[in-house]
């Protein structure tokens, strides 16, 4: 599937009243537990964490990492995003302000994006990823959507895994219980 950006604008509008409706008011032990430590070692995020995590992108990647492709292009690599950045962002912050806050922002970047007015020609642009080398506007703007998709993917696993012992020998059909995780180590 080639990308189309206002397909990626139409999810990523979608995210914040997705998760709005699936983890408002949830008892703590659906948002506040997670899955043990991860394999590089660091805790593995809960619920909360995750909405915090798309917040802290929102504010510190993607809109950013847009705006440098456009001003800077391949002149300058892209700024390193930190993945565990939404730590001290989120301390003592429950999920449901933070639910809020996603929407606030998710919102915000929205309108940063389509008051650029991007044309064919902008998606084509190229920017120095710290890891990748070359990626164009396009490839970043779809990585945003399906980084939404992870994180939806992640909320549900993770919260599945909370059941891992209640569901008994069930678990042998429940695939949510038998994911290794969302994705490899940056």
């Amino acid at each position: 599937m080639v990308h189309n950006l206002d397909d990626s604008i139409a999810l990523l509008g979608r995210t914040p009243a997705a998760l709005n409706a699936f983890l408002r008011d949830l008892p703590a032990v659906w948002t506040l537990n997670n899955e043990g430590p991860s394999p590089d070692g660091k805790p593995s995020f809960t619920v909360r964490d995750t909405v915090a995590h798309l917040i802290h992108g929102d504010r510190t990647d993607w809109m950013p990492r847009v705006r440098h492709i456009l001003d800077r292009g391949e002149s300058q690599p892209l700024p390193a995003f930190r993945r565990f950045g939404h730590i001290e962002a989120a301390e003592g912050k429950a999920l449901n302000p933070l639910l809020d806050e996603f929407a606030e922002v998710r919102a915000q970047s929205l309108r940063d994006l389509d008051a650029l007015g991007l044309t064919p020609g902008d998606l084509a642009r190229r920017g120095q990823h710290p890891t990748f080398a070359i990626v164009t506007l396009s490839e970043l703007l779809a990585t945003w959507a399906a980084h939404d998709l992870t994180h939806l993917h992640q909320i549900t696993r993770v919260m599945a895994y909370q059941y891992r012992d209640a569901v008994g020998p069930f678990a042998k059909f429940l695939g949510v219980l038998h994911c290794a995780g969302h994705s490899a180590p940056a």
